[in-house]
């Protein structure tokens, strides 16, 4: 059995001590020391930064480095048309494997050479905290995007913060596609089990898993080698624990914990359907990627995935493939789902935070809401792009849903730069039937409490 493990408050309290002792023992050290941080790091941060009040672009020859790690077509095209449109400014795009980029962003955005325009992702509001990313409310204001983009697009941006220099909700980023996961489905496949219509609750998607596995087909195919078995539990989690209590624990509020209960039920049931046989053989070998091609071939009845898959579905299946949101477990439970937005931030080494607004900006246009409509995104204005057809409606009433309900959440590796991880490898352990629920959440804790320790 192994040594008794001591209860997570307690083992907590250790970390804490040891971290108290690491900065105390750190103290003691040499000044010259800290002075031999990397050049543009956290000691040399002068705290939270605002770009200008001004909108107005120099008429002079600008370039704009931009460093991305998802859609490089859509951003491709978006840098464009805003070329075009601005044609004294150049944008010089770099695209990062998306692990590579979260692996280095600190690097990246404290560097000397930090790009002017940066993708947004985890780490990036602590990063504006030590000031190496610039709040944007002041062109929230001055730009009108509060009217242009859903407020709970901006809301996810903010981390909670004030703004220093409007006095109102701080913003780091602005999004460009919107995001949200849910469960496409093989409509024929799902004739041939029986299967006439979208779940209204999870115990009846249950039921339909469990049709197509007795009809002798693979009922879900899941991408676990990468994002997709994240996205599984995530999804299950939604309608467990409550919203409130996620974001709490998202957003490192001192005291959220995701030991609980509701989570411990979603993660049992990761370990139940892989015991039930529901998952696509090596589903903990398959990448997202994969195992969207896999379903294209109608290896599953069901796929879980993101909007941003739907218009490669579309393509290769026509009318033949529909989605919906995780149901909850009532019919009319509240629309929950993870998402998020390729949005961007500003560096605060920019020399030209105006040419750097202006393309934020023009993310927010009709033009580029087609560009990114056209990419599998959600533009941030609805009525930007022409109404979608086949399975992009259905992403797109799904999303309309879950913000109409405030069901928008993050994904969870938000929590902390290092969590991805643990969450991927805990979750194909979960899939596997490999790990207990309660070892899984403690696992995540722990990644929690080195990130958000006092």
């Amino acid at each position: 059995m192994g040594t008794e493990r001591p209860p997570g408050r307690a083992r907590r309290a250790r970390r804490r001590r040891r971290a108290v002792a690491a900065c105390a023992a750190a103290a003691l050290l040499p000044l010259a020391a800290c002075d031999a941080l990397t050049p543009g790091s956290a000691a040399e941060a002068p705290g939270p930064r605002s770009v200008p009040s001004r909108t107005a672009v120099p008429d002079e020859d600008i370039t704009l480095r931009l460093q991305f790690a998802d859609a490089p077509l859509m951003v491709d095209a978006l840098i464009a048309a805003f070329e075009e449109e601005h044609p004294r400014i150049t944008i010089e795009p770099r695209y990062k494997t998306f692990s590579d980029y979260v692996k280095n962003l600190k690097l990246t955005m404290t560097s000397d050479s930090a790009p002017d325009i940066a993708q947004f992702a985890v780490g990036m509001t602590d990063l504006a905290e030590e000031g190496h990313v610039l709040d944007l409310a002041p062109y929230r204001e001055a730009y009108g995007w509060d009217a242009s983009i859903p407020p709970v697009s901006l809301d996810q941006l903010t981390a909670g913060r004030a703004s220093e220099a409007t006095g109102g909700r701080a913003l780091f980023g602005v999004p460009a596609g919107l995001s949200m996961t849910g469960i496409y489905y093989n409509k024929e496949l799902a004739a041939r089990a029986g299967i006439e219509q979208p779940p209204r609750t999870l115990a009846e998607f249950e039921d339909q898993l469990a049709a197509a596995e007795e009809a002798g087909l693979t009922p879900l195919g899941v991408g676990a080698l990468d994002s997709g078995g994240l996205h599984l539990w995530a999804a299950l989690l939604n309608h467990q624990m409550p919203t409130d209590d996620y974001w709490d624990w998202v957003n490192g509020t001192e005291g959220a914990t995701i030991e609980t209960p509701q989570a411990i039920a979603a993660s049992e049931r990761v370990i139940e359907w892989g015991r039930l046989g529901y998952y696509n053989d090596s589903a903990n070998g398959t990448g997202q990627v994969d195992s969207t091609a896999q379903f294209t071939r109608g290896d599953s009845v069901f796929l879980i995935n993101g909007n941003w898959a739907a218009g490669q579905l579309a393509t290769a299946m026509g009318d033949n493939v529909g989605f919906f949101p995780m149901p909850g477990r009532r019919p009319a439970d509240p629309v929950v789902a993870s998402g998020f937005s390729v949005s961007y931030a500003v560096s605060s080494r920019t020399e030209h935070p105006e040419a750097a607004g202006a393309f934020l900006d023009f993310l927010t246009t009709p033009e580029a809401g087609r560009i990114i409509s056209d990419n599998g995104f959600l533009p941030t204005n609805a009525e930007a792009a022409e109404p979608p057809r086949g399975v992009l409606a259905d992403v797109a009433e799904g999303h309309r849903l879950a913000v109409a309900d405030d069901g928008i959440t993050t994904f969870p590796d938000f929590a902390a730069p290092a969590m991805l991880d643990a969450l991927r490898s805990g979750v194909q352990k979960l899939i596997a039937g490999r790990v207990e629920p309660a070892d899984y959440l403690d696992a995540l804790q722990d990644v929690w409490d080195e990130q958000h320790a006092e």
